[in-house]
């Protein structure tokens, strides 16, 4: 039995006609990991909403993790995942899995259900055409890189010729050097690089909560000078605060909103591309 009636469906496609209309031609960088990636279903639901966006006309750049991936092949090669500050030491063994897994599984992966979606898709790596290029960030780290220079030709000449670009987040240096770079920070690059209309940051959690043991404290809106109050106040800690950092700093390079969304909600992209509601939070710059 269908949910909806057909004129439901039609009044469903009336109302978000003005939020098509919005977004049609603008660039939309999505960073997608966690839950929503480990989910089969969730991963589906997210791919078909990427597709849509596609066909109606968004340009969508899809920047992808694979944390939980990359911890399963390290054990199943008996090497032990280890974290400093929440970032993966990475010795060359573990780079070359990092490359494997990345670049090659869960980057095809999403490539191939794009495709079978609707979607045209080509993968890359921040490695393809020099695209994320990297110097070593902490020696104690190992080959953990810092982002130098996007050189963002490959990305724009794929998204010219109407393909939606898959990006995993590997860098190099002029030396040939392979290097892990946290997803976060290279999806901000990318996105400021593009001077994207909006960068979408798919989490585990609503959004910034005011009180993070409340889900309903969700703060639907807040301003790069707010976000530094708000870290001052602890109400932005742990975990949350290198996800806020690449926020401003895809805003200071020139991105106009940055979302942090709940990727384990179902259609939580279309939610804040098309409907009034949207969902997550927005991070703005400037007083508004």
């Amino acid at each position: 039995m269908n949910e909806f009636s057909n004129a439901e469906r039609a009044e469903v496609l009336t109302q978000a006609l003005p939020y098509i209309k919005k977004h049609v031609g603008k660039v939309v960088v999505v960073k997608y990991g966690g839950n929503a990636m480990i989910n089969p279903e969730l991963k589906q639901q997210v791919m078909e909403d990427i597709a849509l966006l596609w066909l109606i006309g968004v340009k969508v750049v899809l920047v992808h993790g694979g944390g939980p991936e990359i911890n399963d092949l390290m054990k199943k090669l008996n090497k032990q995942p280890e974290f400093v500050d929440g970032l993966r030491v990475t010795d060359r063994e573990t780079v070359d899995i990092v490359q494997m897994v990345l670049a090659g599984k869960v980057n095809k992966t999403l490539v191939s259900l794009l495709e079978s979606t609707g979607g045209k898709a080509i993968g890359l790596s921040g490695i393809d055409g020099r695209l994320i290029q990297a110097r070593m960030k902490d020696e104690r780290l190992g080959y953990v890189g810092e982002i130098t220079k996007i050189h963002i030709k490959p990305v724009t000449d794929l998204l010219d010729n109407g393909y939606i670009p898959v990006i995993s987040t590997v860098g190099c240096d002029k030396e040939g050097n392979i290097y892990n770079i946290n997803g976060d920070t290279a999806a901000a690059y990318i996105a400021g690089a593009l001077q994207a209309e909006r960068f979408i940051l798919m989490t585990d959690i609503a959004g910034i909560l005011r009180d993070k043991d409340d889900p309903d404290s969700l703060i639907p809106e807040i301003t790069v000078q707010e976000a530094a109050t708000l870290k001052e106040d602890g109400v932005i800690s742990g975990g949350m605060i290198p996800k806020v950092d690449c926020c401003i700093k895809a805003i200071n390079e020139g991105v106009e909103n940055v979302i942090i969304m709940d990727g384990r909600v179902p259609h939580s992209i279309l939610m804040e591309l098309l409907t009034d509601e949207g969902a997550g939070t927005m991070v703005k710059g400037g007083r508004h």
